[in-house]
């Protein structure tokens, strides 16, 4: 049979065309997500759903007219974060990203913010970005719209305008994303949502099952997944044996577990209703390297070069550094972390005989690389887990050979990429094929 996943991303729109059992990638369409909104505030990170459904529509389309005998469609999106829906089930504000940066502004409350306030008054760890850190930031500032009634992901949106759904319907890796969430009951920490001034009838309704919201041109609509949940079963499948480095805006390391562990900078996320995703992000992930480029970038156009990228020119520097040179040691916290938004990033090592560009080049690969296997360190430590082998996928590892090997040397395992490249709608399209037993049966 085949299905159809949809990935709502950050800076792409993605869409494959997939046939089951055997996975075989039919067709994928990828469009640019240039949907962002000007703000005058740099903290906000704001995209425009209308914009975003004009893209899907039309993809949509396109795929069901030129293959047909669609089975299922499935979704998946960017995590984290919300847009707000009256009572017919239509936005009525724009999509607040995972980027956005109101959770960390010390206006909350007495020169705090709203995740300092609610870490030091009950202990809840809530990042900026997420769904229930931008909704307690909008009640104080009186920045809900009065019409708003609900609110919802991106992706869950999206599967409300293709089924005509009036309320939102969020799986449990989808719910988990938005904070405040507690992965072994499955449930929204209630007590401290209400305290905070939150309504409970604003939080979507949550499922563990991969239902049907309903359908599109007759065809099944499966409720969406979280994006890493599905690059994971689109990478890597439910193989405990197998780790996923992701890297591309941010950067993430994901093994999945039984166990609900949580550490220092550790999430355990939901993946199925007995089984979790055991993740660590870097906030900068490829992003650091794209501030590199932009940094040679600028000094090539002021030195009257042309204005334009410089990832081959680095490229050609890495592939002549010298075996014997020594890179310098770049900690590539530049966004800060989770745990501590106000952390930087550090260079050291810095000699008068590795005075080179190349020498920060790989020495940002390798704090890259470091910053990811910190992470898995703690996973390790804390459960055990010892995958054999790494997957890696998103652009940011994919495009760049020298990084692959350092994560290679860096974790010590084989490390092989995924074979397609839209491995978040890949997956969506296999959870698609598996929400109900008519399905299953083709």
């Amino acid at each position: 049979m085949k299905s159809i996943g949809i990935d709502i991303g950050t800076t792409s729109i993605s869409l494959v065309l997939a046939g089951f059992p055997d996975g075989t990638l039919i067709q994928a369409v990828t469009l640019p997500n240039d949907t962002f909104l000007p703000s005058a505030r740099p903290w906000e990170r704001l995209q425009d759903p209308a914009a975003i459904l004009a893209k899907v529509y039309p993809a949509l389309e396109g795929l069901l007219s030129a293959w047909g005998d669609v089975a299922a469609i499935g979704l998946t999106g960017q995590m984290h974060g919300i847009l707000y829906l009256d009572r017919s089930g239509l936005a009525v504000s724009p999509l607040y990203t995972w980027q956005d940066g109101r959770g960390n502004l010390p206006d909350y409350d007495n020169g705090m913010s709203v995740c300092r306030c609610l870490a030091e008054a009950c202990g809840a760890k809530l990042a900026a970005g997420y769904g229930l850190a931008t909704h307690l930031y909008n009640l104080k500032k009186g920045l809900v719209p009065a019409e708003a009634v609900s609110l919802c992901t991106i992706a869950d949106y999206v599967g409300m305008a293709l089924t005509g759904r009036g309320a939102p319907l969020v799986h449990i890796s989808q719910a988990a994303s938005l904070g405040l969430y507690d992965c072994k009951t499955n449930d929204f920490l209630w007590d401290i949502v209400k305290e905070w001034g939150a309504s409970p009838d604003f939080l979507p309704s949550v499922t563990k099952e991969l239902l049907p919201l309903g359908a599109f041109r007759g065809i099944p609509v499966c409720v969406s997944i979280g994006d890493n949940q599905a690059s994971f079963l689109g990478s890597v499948g439910e193989d405990r044996d197998c780790g996923l480095v992701n890297i591309g805006t941010g950067s993430q390391i994901s093994v999945l577990s039984h166990t609900c562990f949580q550490g220092e900078g550790i999430e355990a996320r939901p993946f199925t209703r007995d089984s979790y995703l055991l993740v660590g992000a870097a906030l900068c992930g490829g992003s650091a390297y794209a501030a590199l480029e932009r940094f040679f970038r600028e000094y090539a156009a002021a030195a009257g070069g042309a204005d334009v990228p410089q990832y081959d020119v680095m490229r050609e520097l890495l592939d002549r550094q010298e075996d014997t040179d020594e890179s310098w040691t770049v900690r590539t916290s530049f966004l800060g972390t989770r745990e501590n938004p106000r952390e930087t990033g550090s260079v050291n090592g810095i000699r008068l005989d590795n005075f080179r560009p190349a020498a920060l080049i790989r020495g940002v690969l390798d704090g890259m690389a470091q910053e990811l296997y910190g992470l898995y360190h703690t996973i390790q430590t804390g459960t055990g887990l010892s995958p054999a082998r790494l997957m890696a996928s998103g652009n940011g590892v994919r495009r760049n050979p020298a990084l692959r090997d350092i994560l290679r040397a860096r974790f010590g395992m084989p490390l092989a990429v995924v074979a397609h490249q839209e491995e978040a709608a890949y997956g969506a399209a296999a959870a698609a094929v598996s929400m109900s037993p008519k399905i299953r049966r083709g």
